[in-house]
């Protein structure tokens, strides 16, 4: 697909920042980490690879806003529109020399995401999307969602709380409801790559409680402009404010959603 012209300055800002990040994690070891919380860490990498997007970002639409994990909010000249950043989705998976994690980027404008793109360097997948124009890998392949069609047979993926979260027991009883309807339960700590796998059919939905929006901003798109659906964890309420989500391939999707807001107060 050939992308627009703020699609392509979100894949050349995502793989500047990656050969960044490729070379430290080639010598994790050696990384200076500062601990921000149990199992939530930022690594010199980070903050250099969030540097080098903000550059690349805002040197090429300096009136758009900015929204980031590591630094500070910044409300463009141009209200409608802002970048949304995640410079390295899966944290921990990197600081522990573990080969899954993740570049996202989204654009929104007017509130709603109208382009991502989530770049797994480590296995040279550029997942992107534009509204109306698909979902699509690496350039020649369309993203779809599965199509599975039994419970029996799907495979989902989820994010676990860790530290002092209040979410963990919320997240057992959905472990407990699903996994005896299913195939399987996925958790790898990479909620961008998560739902970039649903958008190409290897999961058949993703769901989670407490992500931030850079987390989930640019995988959002990915899955609706596969033919998937994306929900809140809480009917009625929205995906950013709420931080819970529930995405997944069209004839699966009812039945997952209703298996997960079964218990739903949290």
């Amino acid at each position: 697909m050939q992308g627009s012209a703020n699609l392509n300055i979100m894949m050349k800002a995502a793989r500047k920042a990656a050969r960044s990040l490729a070379k430290d994690f080639r010598e994790v070891e050696n990384l200076q980490v500062t601990a921000k919380g149990p199992g939530d860490f930022v690594s010199r990498a980070d903050i250099a690879a969030e540097a080098i997007l903000k550059e690349e970002l805002l040197g090429a639409r300096p009136n758009y806003g900015w929204l980031a994990e590591e630094a500070d909010e910044i409300e463009g000249t141009d209200p409608t529109r802002r970048w949304i950043v995640d410079p390295l989705d899966g944290t921990t998976n990197y600081l522990h020399g573990m080969p899954h994690w993740a570049i996202s980027i989204a654009l929104e404008h007017k509130g709603e995401v109208v382009a991502g793109v989530v770049f797994d360097a480590a296995k040279d997948e550029m997942f992107y999307a534009e509204k109306g124009q698909g979902a699509w890998l690496n350039g020649s392949q369309r993203l779809r969602v599965s199509g599975r069609a039994k419970m029996s047979d799907a495979v989902y993926a989820t994010g676990l709380p860790f530290g002092p979260r209040p979410y963990l027991p919320a997240a057992l009883q959905d472990l407990a409801r699903l996994l005896p309807q299913c195939s399987g339960v996925r958790r790898w700590g990479v909620a961008s790559l998560d739902l970039a796998y649903v958008a190409a059919g290897r999961y058949e939905g993703y769901w989670e409680r407490g992500v931030k929006v850079w987390d989930i901003a640019a995988g959002l798109i990915l899955v609706r402009e596969a033919g998937g659906f994306v929900e809140p964890v809480l009917q009625g309420a929205s995906i950013f404010e709420s931080g819970g989500i529930i995405a997944g391939n069209n004839v699966l999707f009812d039945a997952f959603r209703e298996t997960i807001r079964e218990r739903s107060a949290a």
